[in-house]
């Protein structure tokens, strides 16, 4: 189910296909009231790829996140959904890299640092610690867009990372940070994906409210112009 407002379909426009690039976002949830809240930022309208639009950080994963150090790694649960959805392939660096992608970009977009404190030899002033991250859903950017991404999305809880929901602090690239009820985003304008997204969260905190690690984990992709979702 789609939320009350989101950004309307257009079509794209035609040109050469790029080739989706790996990215990562984050679903940075407060429960500390009586309904969950997640953690949005508006894109910059100066951004080619949905601008002015809400989002949950989150941004590609670049080549030196594979040389990120952690604290304490990722699930075995959600490192294996992970292996499933993108293939054997993909090693278990590259996997791992992607969730550390979300937490450098949760720094960068709005000052929020998950992990602990790091005086040097880090490519961040903290060392991520991944253990609570939940994998809940994998989209590529459909053909002809200006920007194509491979993005995986993940959640956490800011409780069990000890994070405050009043730290976080807008930068150029996310303004406007807001916590949104996820059951009701009227007050903002998402991307149609960004709003898919959201509802299988609110599908997955309603069947179990402490996201078990491991679930199945939809993907959302097009092949031959229809939009697919598949289960892995």
């Amino acid at each position: 189910m789609l939320p009350e407002t989101v950004a309307p379909l257009v079509s794209p426009p035609v040109g050469r296909t790029l080739r989706p690039r790996d990215a990562a976002a984050i679903m940075l949830l407060d429960r500390s009231g009586g309904d969950v809240r997640v953690l949005v930022g508006k894109r910059s309208r100066a951004h080619v790829f949905m601008p002015d639009l809400h989002v949950f950080p989150g941004g590609r994963r670049d080549a030196g996140d594979r040389l990120i150090r952690w604290s304490s790694d990722i699930h075995p649960a959600v490192l294996d959904r992970l292996k499933a959805g993108c293939g054997p392939r993909a090693t278990e660096s590259r996997l791992r890299a992607l969730a550390l992608a979300a937490l450098r970009e949760l720094h960068e977009e709005a000052s929020i640092a998950i992990g602990t404190v790091s005086a040097g030899n880090n490519a961040l002033p903290f060392l991520p610690d991944l253990a609570n991250l939940r994998y809940i859903a994998r989209a590529i950017t459909p053909p002809g867009h200006p920007r194509r991404f491979d993005t995986h999305f993940f959640a956490l809880f800011a409780d069990e990372a000890d994070i405050d929901p009043m730290d976080s602090r807008e930068s150029r690239e996310l303004e406007d940070l807001r916590w949104v009820n996820v059951n009701d985003v009227s007050s903002v304008t998402m991307p149609d994906i960004t709003g898919i997204i959201l509802g299988e969260l609110r599908e997955n905190l309603a069947q179990d409210p402490s996201l078990p690690f491991g679930r199945p984990v939809p993907f959302f992709h097009t092949r031959r112009g229809r939009f697919i979702r598949d289960v892995f």
